[in-house]
């Protein structure tokens, strides 16, 4: 059903939008009275059609002269101005948008030819392939997770789709490497059950830059024994013994639709989606659930396929309960929505880079024929602008995939509040039931990367709606954001004319929505605001005072170089172990009291009394610790990462108290090495660093266990910087000794906590309980010594 597929795509667009400024929609025509006759006739006929739903919405579409808006004639307006419209069809984009930009300008539209992208002076997504791209970023990191390097290693593929389309064709052209043993569309089924990769890489991109081709104009020489092209419309394929073997059938004939199911089914590396149609439903579903009758015989069950990896190239091959049962039955799967968002993406910047270029042209610094030679000349940036948020989404749902297990009660409780606020049907997008959340969370099974997935955008769509309404975009500091989003030469010879873009705020909104969800993953903004009640603005404040106080974005970059290198479970790790920092001093910025959240002001003064600790820490730490930091640097070079890359991950491990240190000294006035030495020596001390892993360690079990472990930690930060707050006082005076003074004349007093501990570290087992009667007594020592 047409309105199906068009419900089905509007789905998709709502999550893509986390990519777009300001945000999509999708929609649909119908040609009711389709002419007999050739095509020529058909397609002249939908033209008609198309230029009629173009005029349409710029009849009721507000214009703009300068900077003075101009409502359309006759139309009566309950909505508030907004004559920002732009179109882009999904089905021949270049001549179609051409039509869309001859209309805009026929009827004088502000935008010009930004009103649709992708035409003829723009960014062609089929030359770029810009769309298959993105979703091999995807492709990638799900084989990088097994052990296998795509653009290396041989691998396997079954496709849906020819060469002639734009993510079929691009996609199959991406590696050299790959092994295409069968794909089919509307009209063949291609069978090479032992394809040689390089001949067929060659043959396939022939095929690709030959208008219009097809699987019959495959040279059947080079397809290896056995193999062949066969049409859709035959009764029955023989299939050779080669064929059998390979899909493991005693059958030697089979129907085509027979076939086509038994090649979904079949143990391949890389299922490629890029073509239409849904091929994948969930065992719950029936096939009038899914609302794809054309495929209903071809249709199987997610935990029937065997293919590794799936890439989603196309829109709605998987209903989203098909991904979720592949994904649980060890499937390597993402979503459509995130394998696929470049396209969306980089018609997102052509639009936004027009709408700045076309008013430096009316400001006359810019002539249309050097703005064309411009675009030509970013194209590479934009095409690596785009692939990066590709990228970050997949590792994101990585990250959250490794976190899912242990923070499941998190993402339950950022399912519920987002019901509770009416911005998520969980029935709507397939999101599990309390009651099998639950069950999952008793099988030790967390969510799978589909949903996650899920989480993710909407999280996006949520916090960039919140901080849109907030004083983010005005921020003085965060307003660099706006630069990230354009091309390099935009940002050299065009960065006054930038601040005037007309969606400044929006841009600025979207990057930084984008950084501190990439990083922290989609229930993190919640988590932090419930935590300390502050607001979403001030979350995204904090995020970034850390981000950039703790030079952070290096060691991403760092850690992401090593693609292929290490293994992808211990670049996961060390991602993690940065996301743990970063939550940490995330908190510990939103509960400082006054003017703890202007950016440029906390940077400039912790940012240097962090490196400071950085380079000398590894001198002030006992040398047991010492030892622990060189066991953990060894680790991570016999991983693979470099001596300056494991060195600087192993101390992450010991910064979470940088922060107190930092601010304590600079509170005091005293160099942040006398402060940390007290520090760490009054932590060896009183074994307050094993205390600190024992509630590290602690088990929870949803929203409530995790919160009261959080607490837990933030009193015993709390106490232990007191406590060497109290010995700076007394004995700050005593040179390299002061924790040794302060120790002697407390003895006394300090003997009872000494002891408990002492006990404790003796159990085999630490509950809450006892943890919580350790911290009380450094409280009640605390209470009594002021």
């Amino acid at each position: 059903d047409f309105r199906t597929e068009v419900l089905g795509l509007m789905k998709a667009q709502n999550v893509k939008n986390t990519m777009i400024v300001p945000v999509g929609a999708k929609g649909g025509f119908f040609v009711k009275q389709m002419p007999e006759g050739d095509r020529e006739a058909i397609l002249a006929e939908g033209i008609y059609c198309y230029k009629n739903f173009i005029r349409g919405l710029l009849d009721i579409t507000d214009n703009l002269d300068e900077d003075k808006l101009l409502p359309p004639a006759d139309v009566v307006r309950l909505d508030e101005d907004d004559p920002y419209l732009v179109v882009a069809a999904d089905k021949g984009t270049a001549s179609f948008s051409d039509i869309a930009n001859g209309i805009a300008a026929e009827y004088e539209f502000w935008l010009g030819d930004a009103f649709a992208s992708g035409g003829s002076v723009g960014y062609d997504h089929k030359a770029m392939g810009i769309t298959a791209k993105g979703a091999w970023e995807s492709v990638k990191r799900h084989f990088r997770e097994l052990g296998i390097d795509t653009q290396a290693e041989d691998f396997s593929v079954v496709g849906i789709g020819d060469m002639a389309g734009d993510v079929f064709g691009n996609g199959m052209l991406l590696s050299r490497h790959i092994c295409l043993k069968a794909a089919f569309n509307h009209l063949h089924i291609f069978l090479d059950p032992n394809p040689d990769s390089e001949t067929s890489f060659v043959e396939r991109q022939r095929l690709f830059d030959l208008p219009r081709s097809s699987w019959e104009d495959y040279n059947k020489k080079l397809i290896s024994k056995g193999g062949g092209i066969f049409s859709r419309q035959a009764k029955s394929i023989e299939l050779s013994a080669e064929v059998r073997e390979w899909l493991d059938v005693d059958d030697k004939t089979m129907p085509p639709l027979v076939l086509i199911k038994t090649l979904l089914k079949t143990e391949v590396d890389l299922l490629w989606n890029g073509g239409i149609g849904t091929y994948v439903k969930a065992t719950s579903e029936s096939h009038a659930d899914v609302g794809d009758t054309t495929n209903n015989i071809l249709r199987i069950n997610g935990k029937e396929l065997k293919a590794k990896v799936v890439g989603e190239g196309g829109n709605l091959g998987f209903t989203q309960l098909g991904r979720v049962e592949y994904s649980l039955s060890g499937g390597c799967i993402n979503t459509d929505f995130i394998d696929n968002s470049a396209g969306v993406d980089c018609s997102d910047h052509e639009v936004n880079i027009k709408i700045l270029l076309n008013q430096i042209i009316r400001q006359g610094k810019l002539d249309p024929e050097q703005r064309n030679e411009l675009l030509v000349e970013m194209t590479d940036d934009v095409n690596r602008l785009v692939l990066r948020s590709n990228y970050l989404q997949s590792q994101t749902v990585s990250m959250m995939t490794q976190l899912t297990g242990t923070r499941l009660g998190a993402q339950s409780h950022f399912i519920r509040a987002l019901e509770k606020e009416g911005l998520l049907d969980r029935e709507i997008e397939f999101l599990p039931s309390d009651e099998t959340l639950e069950e999952r969370r008793l099988n030790h099974q967390g969510l799978s990367r589909p949903e996650l997935a899920v989480l993710l955008s909407y999280a996006k769509i949520v916090l960039y709606q919140q901080l849109l309404d907030s004083d983010v975009p005005e921020d003085d500091y965060l307003g660099s954001e706006l630069f990230r989003y354009f091309p390099g030469a935009i940002q050299q010879r065009f960065p006054k004319q930038m601040q005037q873009h007309r969606l400044k705020r929006e841009i600025i909104a979207t990057m930084v929505t984008n950084s501190m969800v990439n990083r922290m993953g989609a229930s993190f903004g919640l988590m932090m605001q419930e935590a300390t009640g502050s607001s979403p603005s001030e979350v995204a404040k904090a995020y970034t005072i850390v981000r950039d106080t703790f030079d952070l974005n290096p060691l991403w970059l760092a850690v992401e170089a090593l693609d292929n290198q290490v293994l992808a479970s211990a670049q996961t790790d060390a991602l993690i172990v940065i996301w743990k920092l970063t939550r940490h001093a995330t908190r510990w910025l939103l509960e400082q009291p006054g003017d703890a959240l202007d950016i440029r002001k906390q940077s400039e003064r912790l940012k240097p009394g962090i490196h400071g600790l950085r380079s000398s820490l590894s001198t002030l730490i006992s040398e047991e610790e010492q030892g622990l930091l060189g066991s953990k640097v060894q680790e991570y070079t016999a991983a693979g990462f470099p001596q300056a890359l494991a060195e600087d991950l192993a101390l992450l491990n010991r910064l979470p108290s940088a922060l107190d240190i930092v601010d304590e000294a600079s509170r005091r006035g005293l160099e942040v090495e006398k402060v940390a030495a007290v520090y760490y020596q009054l932590g060896q001390a009183m074994k307050l660093k094993w205390l600190m892993q024992q509630i590290e360690g602690l088990a929870v079990e949803g929203r409530w266990h995790s919160s009261a472990r959080t607490n837990l930690s933030k009193e015993l930060y709390r106490y232990h910087r007191a406590l060497a707050g109290q010995v700076l006082a007394a004995y700050g005076d005593k040179g390299d000794t002061p924790v040794q003074h302060w120790l002697r004349d407390n003895q006394h007093q300090l003997d009872h906590v000494i002891e408990m501990l002492a006990d404790m570290r003796s159990l085999p087992e630490i509950d809450f309980a006892t943890i919580s009667v350790a911290v009380q007594a450094l409280r009640a020592f605390l209470t009594e010594g002021n």
